[in-house]
């Protein structure tokens, strides 16, 4: 007896130390107080994945020759990129060429960012999604709005493109995300519909989740994702539209099919919905982390992978992320994103750990068409939903 007292504590020890260091792909679970840099392999092992990467080369160099599509491409297996490469222009009148160090305007890829931002605040019990919004920012109108109404585009609201233009003025060049709640706070553009009446795609809804993280966090949103997200895991060349150089080498342009560059505008001074600026590998890194448990906890990263719009029976949309084929294996969550000249693809299954990123700065729906890459990675079809929903 008096032995089981003295070895119990050391076995209890042992356990939890088991737990803790599982690997990723053990089915185990890892948890992390703070966001940590995903352990990730990104030498390509090019004869264990010659099948795959044959088959993928193949999908983006047919179309890059047939003028289809401009961009870059990163497809990972796991924490191991299996293919990563660019095609095409930076700066097409300077013939500068796509690198892996190119930044891409990830349009609304960003809300992604933007929901793993407000899913930390909850997280550390700051941020509670079933208070009103109101509750939250000063002399907001609309009384009966959540933050999981917004997070889940579910609040019924207008868009800020829409109602913005008849209270701005020729001085307005730069309209920053308090600009636009100066308007709603002001005017009371009028909503689409009731909240939680049914699932209504608004980018006024990340506009306001910014603002939130911006009141609750006493920080600004660049400098919340720089130091809460970017920072731990590694992502060193991301930004948001205030703050990155655009003079800087990585820089790219956005462009038309016929490549027109598409200049910014006014709406480019607001950010949550769009206006977060990186590279493939970094938004690589953010998967890994998710896939790892090393940013958002298991059970949370659960609660942002649920369909919250049950009239939606096919396609639906979670906590900052669109999601198809949800009741079986195959479920797949993702984000497609569209403005300025970009488009972009950031699809993830959840089964297998998969990763799929597309980024281009011209505007090439062939972004979209990411069911040909998982048929090359594992040859059976993926039923493709909303190829083309933003």
């Amino acid at each position: 007896m008096r032995f089981l007292k003295i070895i119990t504590p050391f076995l209890l020890v042992g356990l939890l130390l088991l737990k803790v260091n599982q690997s990723e792909g053990s089915g185990k679970i890892e948890l992390f107080n703070t966001p940590q840099k995903p352990v990730v392999r990104s030498l390509i092992d090019t004869l264990k994945y010659d099948r795959e990467i044959k088959s993928i080369d193949t999908i983006f160099t047919n179309l890059s020759k047939i003028d289809a599509f401009n961009g870059n491409v990163l497809v990972a297996k796991g924490s191991q990129i299996v293919y990563q490469k660019s095609f095409g222009y930076a700066i097409k009148e300077k013939n500068i060429h796509l690198n892996d160090t190119s930044l891409f305007q990830l349009a609304s890829i960003s809300k992604v960012i933007t929901g793993i931002a407000t899913l930390k605040l909850y997280e550390e019990n700051k941020l509670n999604l079933d208070s009103k919004v109101c509750d939250i920012l000063d002399s907001f109108p609309y009384k009966d709005i959540t933050v999981k109404h917004l997070l889940t585009h579910r609040s019924g609201l207008s868009n800020y493109t829409y109602f913005c233009p008849e209270y701005l003025s020729p001085e307005d060049k730069w309209v920053s995300n308090q600009k636009i709640l100066d308007i709603m706070i002001e005017h009371k553009p009028k909503p689409w519909m009731a909240p939680d009446r049914k699932f209504n795609y608004c980018n006024t809804n990340y506009i306001l989740l910014a603002l939130i993280i911006e009141k609750i966090s006493g920080l600004s949103y660049t400098d919340f994702l720089k130091e809460q997200i970017f920072k731990p895991i590694g992502m060193k060349h991301s930004y948001t539209a205030l703050n990155i150089d655009s003079t800087k080498e990585s820089i790219t342009h956005g462009y038309t099919m016929k490549y027109g560059w598409v200049a910014n505008d006014r709406y480019d001074g607001s950010v949550g919905d769009k206006g977060v600026y990186t590279t493939t590998y970094d938004l690589f890194l953010l998967s890994a982390a998710l896939y790892q448990n090393k940013i958002l906890k298991p059970e949370t990263q659960a609660m942002a992978y649920q369909p919250y719009s049950p009239e939606r029976k096919e396609a639906n949309y979670g906590f900052g992320w669109r999601m198809k084929n949800m009741n079986d294996s195959e479920k797949e969550v993702f984000h497609n994103g569209w403005w300025h000249g970009y488009r972009t693809a950031f699809h993830r299954r959840l089964r297998d750990s998969v990763t799929i990123i597309v980024l281009s700065n011209r505007l090439n729906k062939s972004v979209y068409n990411t069911w040909k890459v998982f048929e090359a990675l594992d040859g059976s079809s993926v039923n493709d939903i909303s190829s083309i929903e933003e």
